[in-house]
């Protein structure tokens, strides 16, 4: 007998000592509104938005797509997307005005999500990106407002008269307070899943393990392979993190016992960079899966970054220098971003709610803080993936150099109105794109 409304409420969890876990999309019943019980909207699942950034732009002869849906043509940079193109959006040709005011990175990077003007001086002055400014209006609806992830910590130095913390940040919470950056994947896992430290090194599915029995009396077999499968894509996060730390990739303070008997370590996260983006991109996902939030950022590094990247060997120079070339290196560099939204969107994919997937409700937008390594934020690569709950339309390659009003402020209009957020005018914007 499947279960009623009074029997789950929207904030259906899995819950135990310490712990709360929001359960994935089900048949059975409802789960899905927001905190306080959405009923009128509680049988749809939610639209998600994912940001996800990398730093000094692309090369500047293989960013670039023609022709539309299925026979879209991608440049090389692209190519880990083909397997996306129908569900895909390209854009070209927007930027933001105040980007080309100041320096170079910090002043093209801080006001990426804002458009807003910035503070030089090694002041602090932005304005509230687009992702919290969503999470104010309808982060009351899950376990976390938003999710704020990174692959590389924040630079507090200042660059060209500006402060690198412009650098270091896509996500503001006011103008004034960059929003705290998660790069320990521990630290990300435990926001997600745990309500307080616990003592111990307790497993978050130990924890909820007879809640789950519970529920899994009163659900379908279809729903039970559905936990099944998700609390096993969780327990698979946690032998990850844990395996990492075993081998000494994880650098940074993890509490063993109830009170800690030595000094905290200094602050580190994976030296593998692989294995740091690879686990970031599962919490994002594990994150929209449970609806423990529906915003995410993801920075997988800074503008005028330090990473290098010796697995495809490209160890001789970091990040930032390495930008201001097109060799075939740059372009391995490239892809391997490229490939973390691939692989995002792949997960997605594969997780059915109702007649549509994961992906075709959500929005992954990955953008750079200039087109291209030489520092040009005239225009800014912007790709998209997902389907916003069933109201983008995939393969379509847009373009706007050359028109009026192409701030990128108006993209962010048109992916609010996807969240339910509705304002008249956000950064430099007054209307949306009508083609997103």
């Amino acid at each position: 007998m499947k279960p009623s409304l009074q029997q789950f409420s929207r904030r259906t969890m899995l819950r135990g000592i310490g712990v709360s876990m929001a359960l994935p999309w089900m048949e059975s019943f409802r789960v899905w509104g927001d905190i306080n019980g959405d009923k009128q909207k509680a049988s749809n699942p939610p639209t998600r938005m994912a940001i996800l950034f990398t730093g000094c732009g692309f090369h500047r002869h293989e960013w670039w797509a023609k022709g539309e849906g299925s026979n879209m043509e991608l440049g090389k940079v692209l190519h880990p997307l083909n397997d996306f193109r129908k569900k895909m959006v390209f854009v070209r040709g927007l930027y933001n005005e105040e980007a080309l005011k100041g320096n170079i990175h910090s002043s093209q990077t801080g006001n990426l999500l804002s458009g807003a003007p910035l503070a030089s001086g090694g002041r602090i002055q932005s304005g509230t990106s687009v992702d919290q400014f969503v999470a104010q209006q309808i982060g009351h609806r899950t376990k976390l407002p938003s999710l704020v992830l990174g692959c590389e910590k924040a630079n507090p130095s200042v660059h060209k008269d500006y402060s690198m913390l412009y650098s270091s940040h896509i996500s503001w919470t006011s103008p004034t307070t960059p929003t705290p950056l998660e790069v320990y994947p521990a630290l990300a896992f435990d926001q997600m899943f745990k309500n307080k430290m616990q003592a111990g090194d307790q497993s978050v599915l130990d924890a909820i393990l007879s809640d789950a029995k519970d529920l899994r009396r009163n659900i379908s077999r279809l729903d039970q392979q559905k936990l099944d499968e998700y609390l096993n894509s969780v327990r698979e996060v946690e032998q990850r993190i844990e395996s990492a730390g075993k081998r000494g990739e994880l650098q940074g303070w993890r509490p063993t016992l109830t009170a800690p008997n030595m000094p905290r370590p200094k602050d580190g996260y994976p030296q593998d960079i692989v294995e740091h983006m690879r686990i970031m991109s599962d919490l994002l996902v594990l994150a929209f899966q449970t609806d423990t939030t529906r915003i995410c950022t993801l920075k997988l590094n800074n503008d005028h970054g330090t990473l290098r990247f010796p697995h495809i060997g490209v160890d001789y120079m970091i990040h930032h220098l390495l930008s201001h070339s097109d060799t075939d290196d740059w372009l391995k560099v490239n892809q391997f971003f490229l490939e973390q939204m691939a692989y995002i969107a792949h997960r997605l994919d594969n997780i059915q709610e109702g007649e549509r997937t994961a992906l075709d409700n959500s929005m992954l937008m990955l953008c750079s803080s200039m087109l291209t390594g030489h520092h040009d934020a005239t225009q800014l690569p912007v790709v998209m993936l997902g389907g916003g709950g069933g109201r983008i339309k995939g393969g379509q390659n847009l373009n706007y150099l050359g028109k009026n009003n192409r701030q990128m402020c108006r993209l962010f209009l048109s992916m609010m109105d996807k969240m339910d957020v509705h304002p008249q005018t956000f950064g430099d914007a007054t209307e949306p794109l009508n083609e997103v």
